[in-house]
């Protein structure tokens, strides 16, 4: 186990929980949001696009809808302490393009299927939507949104496929990337302009 790892499985639990303000959000926000996500998200499932085409798709969703700039922060972890401000712009824009190839080709196994929003709880200062998958020859799974307002809107800052947390796990493929990369910042920026 090397030294992130440990610093990592350490600081997991408290590095969930981001320094929102008090929760001005509303149940009815945080589900018109995640109804609004999965009306798009279903429209792409369904448009019979090119992959390429999708993925664009995915990306302007996950623009639209997400708090990015939080996101690709905690995706990038202590590093991000030491990046220029240029190196955060390039790592966002890079994340961004990451995240809507990676879950895009998860969500195009949604072909013929559908998401449903189920349910909304408070949780401290955010709204978890949880959403049902249907998909053809499957059984029904679960996909929770976590939504909060700490950038002046109603957007989703985690996500859960089946259990697996969104923010933990691109952190771990993040920290992994630049470890690959001998921590060079720019390289890794590059490899993950190509991955997912």
């Amino acid at each position: 186990m090397d030294r992130r790892s440990i610093i990592a499985g350490i600081g997991a639990s408290a590095a969930l929980l981001p320094a929102f303000p008090a929760l001005a959000i509303t149940e009815a926000g945080a589900e018109r949001l995640v109804n609004a996500l999965v009306s798009d998200i279903n429209g792409v499932i369904a448009s019979g696009k090119s992959q390429n085409a999708m993925f664009r798709d995915f990306e302007r969703i996950f623009a639209k809808y997400s708090d990015t700039s939080y996101i690709s922060a905690y995706a990038m972890g202590v590093d991000g302490r030491r990046a220029t401000s240029g190196q955060k712009r390039a790592f966002s824009k890079a994340f961004q393009g990451y995240i809507a190839r990676k879950y895009g080709q998860r969500f195009r196994e949604f072909i013929g299927g559908r998401l449903e929003v189920k349910g909304v709880k408070p949780v401290k200062n955010w709204y978890e939507v949880t959403t049902t998958a249907f998909l053809r020859n499957e059984a029904p799974f679960t996909v929770t949104f976590q939504v909060s307002d700490r950038a002046g809107k109603d957007l989703f800052f985690n996500m859960f496929i089946e259990g697996v947390n969104l923010l933990l796990t691109e952190r771990t493929e993040v920290g992994a990337l630049i470890d690959r990369n001998g921590g060079d910042i720019d390289a890794m920026i590059a490899d993950l302009s190509k991955a997912g």
